[in-house]
């Protein structure tokens, strides 16, 4: 310590982390000498490759990238300086997203404080680019706001922040200039603070519930952070933001969004993530939806917390594909403002077409501070002014097109719009509820998009008769499939149910629509499951597509694992693959996976033909695989069951059964032996449901890619799941029968990722 005090008296610098290792799990502090060992959770990680903590291009040489969640410096109180009369704190930063700042707590670049002891002292961020310096002085704290200079995202910002006691100031610099200025008592020093001195995790940060997760951390870039014991003058902090800006012409240089953009590639041999399912590049996300084709390509956008494998702060991620089979990650198209409108939160919604034919995003729009909170929100593409058709860019309409009124549904409950256009009138759905009378949609129709006419009630369940439809309804979709038998025009309604006793699936009904009234009145009374899985296939949204007129579905597949797995493996959730519906001969509900997805086929394993049990598995014995597509007829002989079982080890310690029994008409998974990992014991058990083949031999398309497993029967009914083996070698397929019977067909393809790398 006292050569670190010679050193600081003789410069004033008493730190300086420049982040310009090019790889390692430390970084260097050129003051002091000390190397400050960064924390990420995968340095060491649980299912998947170690990795070092990410370094991208810096304003000089390297940054340092924190994800939001898991990585940060800290360095123990002992080793730190005590500063009281000055301190000088310089950065770059570039924040890749902005955290939620419960309690108004920052996201600290660095800080050694406690605020509820009004010591020591922090530099941050807060939920919109709000910067602050704050320290605890004479058992008071006090805050200095750089007010009307936010941070930008994506964007290095130079940010200094000075603390005098002897000419009794507190400042704030933003690219050399300075931009806030507060009086304090002269000779007020800073009160020691005790804690570890730590970079990008605060040190009194709020933890989200039972979960592993500490909130008030910093997402993005930081280099060259320096700190002193003295204040810089204004012009030494001026020269000092030259001194960076100079090789680049005197002005900041764009970081291009490959720079600054989480990356995929560190989940890509995780063992459970799967890679060929759309997937948030890293951490949380549930249903896809607004699905759209404009221009070529197809547009997908999700729920998404960019700060961690966690439900917070959530923002609409956005996929483009040219095929509905390769797909690219763009930047969230949507996120939280101060702007009166979505504060707290774009939850789902949908798209259309506006009156000019371009892509518009109807959004719940969440504001805690309304009642209600959650209200439609609208923002329309900027294609038109630029060109954009990767459809980066979005305006929001300034205020909420439609605010629920009393008497319109259950008060407090309205989100998840479903719109489309048909002529010249808009058409809007809503989830809600009806007091006494279970969940509901409820109807509006538009002539621009803006104005909004309630019409009623769209359809309302049964609560006595079907209590597991729950008190309210989410996420409704409604596509027309064309004409039955008869020539009656029918459509499909979808849509979870949510409440204390709700089964949250995705059910449906066909029946037909008035559009007049609009009003919707089912076939059939009882809903129907499209998947016969247990909470793998919910969130559903659609599309009608204008390239081929298909039906196209799609779902969130939960992950259904602990925060702390989601926490150790760096993302939570994905997609189901898309899927096609249509109505079949009989009335029934057909569906299949789309037919782009062969364009994900690497090579074929495996062709089988008109062989026995016995002689199959025989044949099967050395393909192995965990991303595979495997058709398979089945000729069921004397079996009363029959199947196959997928991601077996060689001796069968660990296996997923899927069949079905002919007696109970039923298509089943056991998965009992999906894992021997302890932490798996809450994804066990069998699961299954109802499915009438009249005869048919059982024909099953299955999707294997890591943990995901979905399965096509007869084009009639799927059953998605999740299996999370814990041994490396249970990759093998087996098929299974209680007696004699017959593989008509086998055919095994290993699949690519979905994702360019």
């Amino acid at each position: 310590m006292k050569g670190i005090l010679r050193m600081e008296n003789k410069q004033g610098l008493i730190s300086h982390w420049s982040f310009d290792e090019a790889s390692g799990k430390e970084a260097l502090d050129h003051v002091t000498g000390i190397s400050d060992k960064i924390e990420y959770v995968l340095n060491e990680a649980r299912y998947n490759d170690s990795h070092d903590p990410q370094r991208r291009k810096g304003i000089s040489g390297n940054a340092l990238m924190f994800d939001g969640y898991s990585n940060w410096i800290a360095r123990p109180a002992e080793k730190m300086v005590i500063l009281q009369d000055a301190l000088t704190i310089e950065a770059w930063v570039a924040p890749r997203t902005y955290e939620r700042g419960i309690e108004s707590r920052l996201s600290p670049i660095v800080n050694q404080h406690d605020r509820e002891k009004n010591e020591g002292f922090i530099l941050g961020i807060l939920r919109y680019g709000q910067w602050s310096m704050q320290v605890g002085l004479n058992n008071e704290w006090v805050e200095i706001w750089a007010d009307g200079h936010e941070l930008p995202l994506n964007q290095w910002s130079h940010i200094v922040a000075t603390f005098d006691s002897r000419n009794a100031v507190m400042k704030l610099y933003l690219n050399g200039e300075e931009v806030a200025t507060k009086s304090i008592v002269a000779n007020t020093i800073i009160t020691p603070c005790n804690r570890d001195l730590m970079i990008a995790k605060n040190n009194k940060g709020f933890l989200l519930g039972d979960t592993p997760y500490v909130l008030n951390m910093y997402s993005g870039m930081i280099d060259e952070l320096k700190m002193y014991n003295r204040a810089l003058a204004a012009e030494e902090v001026r020269q000092s933001y030259q001194e960076y800006v100079t090789p680049y012409g005197g002005a900041i240089p764009a970081i291009p969004y490959d720079d600054i953009k989480l990356d995929r590639c560190l989940l890509a041999n995780d063992r459970h993530r799967p890679q060929y399912h759309l997937s948030p590049p890293q951490h949380w996300m549930n249903e896809p939806h607004a699905p759209i084709y404009f221009n070529g390509q197809y547009h997908l956008f999700y729920q998404h917390d960019p700060h961690g494998p966690y439900l917070h702060t959530i923002h609409w991620g956005h996929w483009v594909s040219n095929d509905l089979a390769h797909w690219r990650d763009l930047p969230w198209a949507l996120a939280p403002e101060e702007n009166g409108l979505d504060p707290d939160g774009v939850w789902s919604g949908s798209s259309a077409y506006d009156e000019n034919g371009v892509p518009a995003l109807f959004y719940t729009a969440g504001d805690d501070s309304a009642t209600p909170n959650q209200r439609v929100g609208l923002a329309r593409s900027t294609f038109i002014k630029d060109g954009d058709n990767d459809l980066v860019r979005w305006e929001k309409h300034p205020v909420p097109v439609i605010v629920q009124e009393k008497g319109q549904g259950y008060y407090g409950d309205f989100r998840d719009p479903f719109v489309w256009k048909d002529g010249d009138t808009w058409y809007l759905l809503i989830g809600s509820g009806t007091d006494g009378q279970g969940g509901s949609l409820l109807a509006y129709t538009s002539k621009d998009m803006i104005q909004w006419k309630y019409k009623g009630p769209f359809y309302i369940s049964d609560p006595k008769k079907y209590p597991f439809l729950g008190s309210m309804w989410e996420l409704p979709v409604f596509l027309p499939l064309g004409q039955d038998k008869t020539g009656i025009e029918k459509h499909i309604l979808l849509i979870s149910p949510l409440g204390p006793e709700a089964d949250v699936e995705v059910f449906y009904w066909i029946g037909t629509f008035n559009k007049v009234a609009m009003r919707f009145t089912p076939d059939h009374e009882e809903p129907q499951l499209i998947d016969l899985g247990d909470f793998h296939f919910t969130g559903p949204s659609g599309m009608v597509d204008p390239k081929t007129g298909r039906k196209l579905i799609f779902t969130i597949a939960q992950g259904v694992r602990t925060s702390e797995i989601n926490y150790y493996s760096g993302y939570a959730h994905n997609a189901g693959i898309p899927l096609s519906i249509f109505l079949r001969e009989d009335g029934r509900l057909g569906i299949m996976p789309i037919e782009e997805l062969e364009l994900l086929r690497r090579r074929q394993l495996i062709l089988i033909e008109d062989k026995p049990l016995d002689e199959a598995n025989n044949l099967l014995k050395d393909i192995k695989g965990d991303m595979l597509e495997i058709r398979v007829e089945l000729e069921a002989g004397t079996c009363t069951q029959l199947g196959i079982k997928l991601r077996r080890s060689p001796g069968g310690e660990e296996e997923t059964l899927l069949y079905y029994d002919r007696k109970e008409a039923a298509l089943i998974v056991d998965r009992n032996k999906s894992s021997l990992d302890p932490l798996a014991d809450w994804d066990r058990g069998v699961q299954g449901g109802t499915l009438e083949l009249d005869g048919e031999n059982l024909k099953l398309q299955i999707y294997l890619d890591r943990s995901m497993v979905e399965a096509y029967a007869n084009e009639l009914k799927s059953l998605t799941t999740r299996v999370y083996p814990s041994r490396k070698d249970a990759l093998g397929i087996q098929i299974w029968g209680a007696g004699t019977l017959t593989v008509k067909s086998l055919e095994v393809w290993e699949m690519k990722p979905a994702f360019e790398s």
